[in-house]
């Protein structure tokens, strides 16, 4: 077992593998494009299997595809952005904050969107039928997604207010410490 210097972490002691293995400032790349990856995956089932029935004969439909295909969209160009590196290049922009934004509100509409889908399932099919199991899946992958968020919103708010970093070092690193 190697030794992890746990410096930021109020439950040092006792909780030192999970807690310092979940520290974002820890995170390299790779690890949030992973998370971004899966959120596209996700997001892709839920519209995928809303899109696959007819839909647009239900309003509430209508919004879970506008947020679903919406949020998609917006996290593959975070996705590009973070894989070809050009937040680096655009400095001036306070990407710490910036995704912090985007994933609490990102969480939001997926609240609403869950909340929407999983109470449109009953109303809109009749049960054991394909489009019904598709949208009951549809609402279980929307959960996932809204969960996701939530955990990317928790960790964008850690990086954010610079858990684990002084501010000296986040001075130094403007505020990618």
């Amino acid at each position: 077992m190697r030794n992890v210097s746990c410096r930021g972490c109020p439950m040092a002691k006792a909780w030192k593998p999970l807690v310092c293995g979940l520290q974002p400032e820890r995170w390299g790349l790779w690890e949030t494009l992973a998370l971004s990856r899966s959120l596209q995956v996700l997001g892709l089932l839920v519209w995928a299997l809303i899109a696959d029935t007819s839909y647009h004969l239900y309003p509430a439909y209508g919004w879970v595809m506008f947020v679903a295909v919406f949020l998609w969209l917006v996290t593959i160009v975070f996705f590009i952005l973070y894989l070809f590196q050009l937040h680096m290049k655009l400095y001036m922009v306070p990407w710490p904050l910036v995704l912090m934004i985007f994933n609490v509100g990102a969480t939001v509409l997926y609240i609403t969107a869950f909340i929407t889908c999983s109470a449109s399932v009953e109303l809109t099919s009749l049960k054991g039928t394909r489009q019904y199991n598709q949208r009951a899946a549809a609402s279980f992958f929307s959960c996932l997604v809204m969960i996701a968020y939530g955990v990317s919103a928790f960790f964008s708010f850690q990086a954010w207010r610079g858990v684990g970093s002084n501010a000296a070092t986040s001075q130094m690193a403007g505020g990618y410490a």
